[in-house]
């Protein structure tokens, strides 16, 4: 029963002490021109001459980093690939994976990749840090990050976690919010490691998860759970957000937005034809099984496609979204002050509906 959860490993980048590190590790890059000057050997080749002569229709070496192995969680991103999307829209793109220890943050503000992949309050963090990065879209309008336990616990909402044992990352944002919107004073809070092992012997017990992934894992264990949504905390940052630098959007637009919109055809296209980009996700990581990636694609499908997606399309981000995600986190101290989120987020690439 030793089981080490590998996607949650990704969920704990959330850490605000990892994050906060990792943006001052950035502020040494934040002067690097972006992956698209550079020649391939140092992350992407130019840029510059191909967006100002589109009538040349010479592909746009891109990079993007995702934030974990090659999974379902990044469908959009392969289909937009497989199917030929972004070679459409005139980019030679390379999707570089995310793993342990990696941050898509660092490696964009570094000019090492054109575009990564993280959560809506490390944009804050980094911006905080006076790192200049922008988020284009949101693939999650929920983030699918939960609180897990054992089915039958009569645990209906937040406040029923008082008294328990909760495993959780230090200084996760989310669980600094919950504890204190909550007042969780009664919890009996232990470190989360990846392991499961303790969660699966106390059946009392919680643990942060992913929607589409844990559950899955735990059945297979013949163990069943149920979730608290993070975001139904009031605590509701955009997941896997896809951002860029300031100095992009300045200097080739329309690099980003060929991006956006491909990305964004790419994941209308996954969500009828998951098992088709599922196969070509395995081929980049072949240690996950396709049963697991079938339960990953439908459990994240109102994620992607529900709330505002449903009518404004794939990608959608709003300002009072993010407006009340900076205040949250002003209040529970882990933004020293406000920020203006006009910067920190457009909508400008996203085709309207």
């Amino acid at each position: 029963m030793n089981f080490i959860s590998k996607s949650v490993l990704r969920r704990s980048a959330q850490r605000m002490i990892a994050v906060t590190a990792a943006c001052s590790l950035m502020l040494a890059g934040c002067g690097t021109a972006p992956a698209s000057e550079k020649p391939a050997s140092g992350g992407a080749a130019p840029a510059a001459s191909t967006a100002e002569k589109p009538a040349d229709k010479k592909m746009v070496p891109v990079t993007q980093v995702t934030n974990w192995f090659a999974q379902p969680e990044h469908g959009g991103q392969y289909a937009a690939l497989q199917k030929g999307y972004y070679k459409d829209a005139g980019l030679e793109m390379t999707i570089q994976s995310g793993g342990p220890g990696i941050s898509a943050t660092q490696i964009v503000a570094s000019g090492k990749a054109d575009f990564g992949m993280g959560q809506g309050d490390e944009i804050l963090f980094a911006r905080q840090n006076g790192i200049p990065l922008v988020a284009v879209m949101a693939i999650f309008q929920k983030n699918p990050q939960a609180l897990l336990f054992h089915k039958g616990q009569p645990i209906k909402n937040f406040s029923d976690l008082n008294g328990r044992k909760v495993y959780v990352g230090s200084g996760v944002a989310y669980w600094e919010y919950i504890k204190k919107a909550y007042k969780l004073d009664k919890v009996e809070e232990l470190k989360y490691t990846g392991q499961l092992t303790n969660f699966i012997s106390d059946p009392t017990s919680v643990t942060q998860s992913y929607v589409t992934s844990e559950p899955f894992a735990l059945q297979q264990q013949g163990i069943d759970t149920e979730y608290l949504l993070n975001a139904d905390s009031g605590y509701s940052p955009y997941g896997n957000v896809l951002f860029t630098t300031e100095k992009m959007i300045k200097e080739h637009p329309d690099v980003v937005k060929a991006y956006v919109e491909a990305s964004i055809k790419g994941w209308e296209y996954y969500k009828d034809n998951y098992p088709e980009i599922n196969q070509v996700i395995k081929e980049k990581n072949p240690d996950t099984p396709l049963d697991k990636m079938e339960f990953s694609a439908k459990a994240m499908s109102p994620f992607v496609y529900g709330d505002d997606a449903s009518t404004k399309g794939v990608g959608y981000m709003t300002q009072n979204r993010w407006e009340s995600l900076m205040k949250q986190l002003v209040d529970i101290g882990l933004l020293k002050s406000e920020i203006d989120v006009t910067k920190v987020f457009t909508t400008e690439f996203i085709p309207k509906k």
